[in-house]
């Protein structure tokens, strides 16, 4: 399950990195993702929007067995 993971992240990567940022994966257990947001993302007040509009969006449409995605320090 943690290659689709790293799939569907790389999936959205590029448009992350377009604005400064990135995202790492931190760990994936029991269907929830942990990530941690780099860059300009990291402090961003949108991040929070990011992670579950998009980051979260897209990992739950390629690895629908996840149920939630989580952002960590």
């Amino acid at each position: 399950m943690k290659e689709k993971v790293e799939a569907a992240l790389n999936a959205i990567r590029p448009a992350l990195q377009n604005d400064g940022g990135d995202v790492e994966l931190v760990d994936v257990s029991d269907g929830i993702v942990k990530v941690r947001l780099t860059g300009a993302c990291g402090g961003c007040p949108m991040s929070t929007m990011t992670l579950k509009m998009g980051i979260e969006r897209v990992i739950r449409e390629q690895v629908p067995e996840i149920k939630e995605v989580l952002s960590v320090e």
